[in-house]
């Protein structure tokens, strides 16, 4: 059987082809499908912190002292993507023409011994949608899926603003499940942001003792109580550790999950911490971060956890954003053409204000 379905030769793309370049344009070469291969015309696509991160050349991507290059350009940016199924390879069987679909953002290789163990989002290759030329991303009219995608199918009648949350809130999601939330936790979300009003909208499943909202826009932290927190604080206008203590006998919160990547989150973390308490450790950095270690061990001998990427998530999320009980309203704030990817990347990071920018194709 022949591939099914036909793109045009060509499409819009914006292109990452070095550090110092990032171009649009309008007639790049269109993925070719493969007899394994799904290609998905793009419907919307937004913008991670991280893109943001990669675009302002964070060391993290492009290399930086003695830590190697992790991007392989060139390369088209974006993991926040959704599409309708244009194309489909001869071996690929369970998926129609039409459908629309959405992916996870890590390619697992399926050989190493993180995907034979079930731990494919750890994939040793680490190969990401939208950071490596041979994984493409969505700020593009056309992405191929191959073989060893994570895809998931999306309802055609969920609402595009919601849709474009599917990757965002699956990583919400998978940083409050590291934190194994009871109902007898006090519990600290720093950053109420797109990622954070995602883990707040969440958490609130969990029906924790208490659950605190923190950010430096007020605006922000009126959503957040919207979406399920308790209380809201402004580290800005108050002693954030002055409060929690005084909310706790003198102890502290919980657990602590930091969403901002700013290092300022990290150190009021470890102050705002009981002893033996869980940190969650979510965000990309745009910096190194210096805390002082003792306080992790001698000190509190806290749980310390990492959270990468949203395994085993979007399943749930894209039933719950269905059903509402993933609250969504006003997240989504800005959305553009692809032509116009310098001022959304503007927007995106994060000094207008603004939650969840992206890019909305024809």
């Amino acid at each position: 059987m022949a591939v099914r379905g036909s793109i045009p030769e060509t499409m819009k793309a914006l292109v990452a082809y070095s550090k110092d370049n990032y171009r649009f344009e309008a007639a790049y070469p269109t993925p070719k499908c493969g007899p394994d291969d799904i290609i998905i015309k793009t419907e919307g696509c937004g913008i991670c912190t991280s893109d943001v991160k990669c675009y302002h050349k964070a060391g993290r991507y492009w290399g930086e002292g003695v830590m190697p290059a992790w991007v392989k350009p060139p390369f088209i940016p974006g993991h926040e993507f959704f599409g309708r199924v244009v194309q489909l390879g001869e071996n690929v069987e369970g998926y129609e023409i039409g459908e629309r679909l959405a992916a996870d953002q890590i390619v697992p290789c399926g050989k190493c011994k993180f995907c034979k163990t079930g731990r494919y989002w750890m994939c040793q290759p680490h190969d990401m949608l939208g950071y490596m030329s041979y994984t493409n991303g969505g700020m593009a009219e056309y992405v191929r899926y191959t073989k060893n995608c994570v895809v998931h199918k999306v309802p055609s009648d969920l609402a595009f603003e919601k849709a474009l949350l599917i990757e965002p809130y699956s990583c919400s999601k998978h940083a409050v499940d590291r934190a194994s939330v009871t109902n007898e936790d006090v519990l600290v979300i720093s950053g109420s942001g797109t990622l954070g009003l995602g883990m707040i909208t969440y958490a609130r499943m969990k029906n924790p003792k208490l659950l605190i909202a923190l950010d430096m826009v007020d605006a922000r932290l009126e959503k957040a109580k919207e979406f399920g927190a308790d209380l809201v604080f402004n580290p800005g206008k108050c002693d954030i550790e002055k409060e929690i203590k005084a909310l706790t006998e003198g102890y502290g919160c919980d657990i602590y999950i930091e969403a901002t990547g700013h290092p300022s989150s990290v150190i009021q973390g470890l102050r705002v911490i009981r002893k033996m308490g869980t940190f969650v450790e979510f965000s990309v950095f745009g910096q190194e971060t210096t805390v002082d270690w003792s306080i992790i061990g001698d000190g509190k001998e806290l749980n310390l956890l990492g959270a990468h990427l949203s395994p085993y998530a979007y399943p749930f999320v894209i039933e719950n954003l269905a059903n509402g009980k993933l609250k969504t309203d006003g997240v989504v704030t800005h959305l553009f053409r692809l032509e116009e990817w310098e001022k959304a990347f503007e927007q995106a990071a994060g000094g207008c204000g603004d939650l969840k920018v992206g890019f909305k194709f024809d």
